[in-house]
């Protein structure tokens, strides 16, 4: 396994870190039972993963709780995450009381007195100051309490594509660590987040390494041809089933997701890539991937060549 430190928190974390949400929910969204979701984490920890990230609204807090016990707790750096508001542009602000408790509420299910990294989640720019005034204070209390070690804040991606409620929120310098999304098709965080959280010393953690696009190849060729008829991509690229198999050889990637694991994880900037799975199997797959070495030169220059203009793409679960 390989370790690096999470910014200015100090923590020790594992480069992969085992997202329990996304469309898996370690396995429950497909399926799966309580049982199989708890051996699934342990899998991980075994494996050296020490970061499991889950949040109140995934559904999988207690899963993680039961997986944590035996000791295992202490090993992990455990984060979750509340909403400041209702899902949606028009989504009603939760109070400040509401995130508390609902806090509260994560630790119970996660049988722990305290989690390392608490998120305040999807913050776009129209709530920042909201969150700012309201949510902050109350949260921070909390943290006197010793509930949380490290506040966080994570960003919505789809809203904002361009990083707008993160790279204001970073300006503020409250939080300790970021959630953002960055990937093959979503590579401007380059210039507007991971600059200043070196600077800062904030840690991050990527998201949407893979999600669906890179996932599933009918979903890819949709898209890559949807992009060029628009005129954003190559003609060629979309006249193939593979748009993006010549990243596919000797000495390159074994497959698009590893490629794109791989892509992400090398970024100057990237700490943690986080990945959600449901299947033993699949959980290898990714560690395996995030923990090679850096894609060839040639490849990571004509990624950034041809898709770094990108921006929205590839942000859904499908």
């Amino acid at each position: 396994m390989q370790y690096t430190t999470l910014g200015r928190t100090g923590l020790k974390v594992s480069v992969p870190g085992l997202g329990a949400g996304g469309g898996s929910r370690l396995g429950l969204a497909r399926g799966k039972s309580h049982a199989d979701a708890v051996a699934l984490v342990r899998q991980a920890i075994d494996l050296g993963i020490n970061v499991v990230d889950t949040a109140r609204g995934y559904g999988t807090e207690d899963v993680v709780g039961d997986a944590l016990q035996d000791g295992l707790r202490a090993s992990v750096v455990l984060s979750t995450k509340h909403q400041i508001s209702e899902s949606g542009v028009n989504g009603r602000n939760f109070t400040a009381d509401d995130v508390v408790s609902g806090l509260n509420e994560s630790l119970r299910r996660l049988r722990t007195d305290h989690v390392d990294i608490f998120y305040l989640h999807a913050v776009t720019t129209a709530r920042l100051d909201y969150a700012l005034n309201e949510i902050i204070p109350a949260v921070l209390r909390e943290k006197e309490k010793g509930k949380f070690r490290f506040l966080g804040v994570t960003e919505a991606p789809s809203i904002e594509i361009h990083h707008q409620g993160l790279v204001q929120a970073l300006k503020l310098d409250l939080f300790d660590v970021v959630m953002v999304a960055f990937q093959m098709f979503q590579q401007n965080a380059r210039e507007t987040v991971f600059p200043r959280a070196l600077e800062q010393g904030v840690g991050t953690m990527l998201m949407y390494a893979v999600r669906g696009i890179f996932a599933n190849p009918g979903h890819l060729r949709r898209v890559v041809r949807q992009l060029a008829d628009e005129g954003q991509l190559p003609k060629d690229l979309a006249m193939t089933d593979g748009p993006l198999d010549f990243l596919v050889h000797p000495g390159g990637a074994t497959s698009v997701m590893d490629a794109a694991y791989r892509f992400a994880c090398h970024e100057p900037g990237a700490d943690v890539v986080l990945f959600g799975t449901g299947d033993a199997a699949h959980l290898r797959a990714n560690v395996a991937s995030i923990l090679a070495p850096p894609l060839p030169e040639d490849d990571v220059a004509a990624i950034r060549k041809l898709f770094s203009h990108l921006a929205g793409v590839g942000l859904d679960l499908q």
